[in-house]
């Protein structure tokens, strides 16, 4: 049996997966849950050679005996039962749903909207607006200082779990002056000798990460009370509880081990 497409579906910002796929855990190609309530189907992408839509499933639950056995996994669990490049595909379609629902109107004149005939945009029918995904930068920096890197923990963190400074890109802002400006407003250093590390699509909600190295020149590590609950220099033989290595912040970390230890 052939078939034309793989399908992402999400249910309360859980991925619906199939756990008896041959190949191990993988997306569904079955269609039986379009009898639901569901959003307008959206392709996404391509997926193991196939297109890949993906919907919101407003009733999932009623029709996951369709399935056979079939698991809601959280986003954020996506990548340790499906691997990376699952959480990627995954990632988009959960971006892309929810810029589809949130632009279900136009901004600018009120008129309802409907999916653009060829791009990734919601197209006004009466005003001709089109509105494309919403993508927020936001900057990650390791501070390293000798031997020494400069962690912090928010409030929402897990217990124990420290990592590199991050902070959204404000109008008018370079990376540059936005790693500056969040280092020094989240913990009173200031920095030099900004290094590019890589970047990374990150769906909570819309959010693209771009992760840097940076060099301490000055001050005494002191806080934001409304930010960062604790921080502190760490020397690289004894460093805290990490983020997940989903996370671009443990990526930056290994990666800033890996060039000391050479």
């Amino acid at each position: 049996m052939q078939h034309e497409h793989y399908w992402i579906i999400r249910h309360k910002q859980h991925i619906l997966i199939d756990m008896a796929h041959p190949a191990g855990p993988n997306f569904f190609y079955q269609a039986e849950f379009l009898k639901g309530a569901h959003s307008e189907p959206i392709q996404v992408g391509h997926w193991q050679g196939l297109p890949c839509m993906a919907i919101e499933s407003d009733d999932l639950p009623e029709h996951l005996s369709f399935l056979g056995n079939a698991e809601l996994v959280p986003m954020r669990q996506v990548f340790g039962v499906v691997g990376p490049e699952a959480f990627a595909m995954a990632g988009r379609a959960t971006q892309l749903i929810d810029w589809q629902m949130t632009h279900r109107y136009c901004g600018r004149c009120g008129h309802a909207t409907q999916l653009h005939e060829s791009d990734f945009a919601m197209h006004c029918p009466q005003c001709k607006l089109n509105a494309y995904p919403r993508i927020s930068p936001a900057v990650m920096v390791l501070v390293r200082h000798g031997t020494q890197f400069l962690l912090a923990r928010s409030p929402h963190f897990k217990p124990g779990v420290f990592s590199a400074l991050a902070g959204f890109v404000e109008a008018g802002e370079t990376l540059e002056q936005c790693a500056a400006r969040e280092v020094m407003e989240e913990v009173g250093v200031a920095i030099d000798n900004l290094r590019y590390f890589c970047s990374q699509s990150w769906p909570f909600p819309n959010s693209l990460m771009i992760a840097f190295f940076a060099d301490y020149v000055s001050g005494d590590i002191v806080p934001e009370p409304s930010e960062i609950e604790a921080a502190d220099w760490f020397d690289i033989d004894d460093l805290p509880k990490l983020p997940d290595h989903v996370s671009i912040a443990r990526q930056l970390i290994e990666g800033a081990l890996k060039e000391l230890r050479v």
